[in-house]
């Protein structure tokens, strides 16, 4: 299964303010910063990374449902790869 462009677009949108997200955090160990605000952003980041999943995994099951009983296999596949998420 591949992703359509929309959804491509807005996980690439999101990995890219996620880029963003980790070079500060980088940026924020270079400059010695406080252990708890590096934390608070490894979180934030950690929750955007998931936020990413969930889009794939959402438009993955859109195309199956679209796809009707011929997306049964793919529906599987991604049911398992959305539990992992958790």
């Amino acid at each position: 299964m591949r992703l359509n462009d929309p959804a491509k677009t807005r996980v690439r949108n999101r990995l890219r303010r996620i880029d963003g997200q980790l070079r500060g955090i980088l940026e924020m160990l270079d400059d010695d910063r406080d252990c708890t605000e590096i934390l608070t952003q490894l979180a934030a980041a950690s929750r955007a990374l998931d936020k990413a999943g969930l889009v794939m995994v959402a438009a993955g099951l859109e195309q199956c449902i679209l796809a009707g009983d011929e997306g049964s296999a793919d529906r599987a596949r991604l049911e398992k790869v959305f539990l992992s998420l958790g």
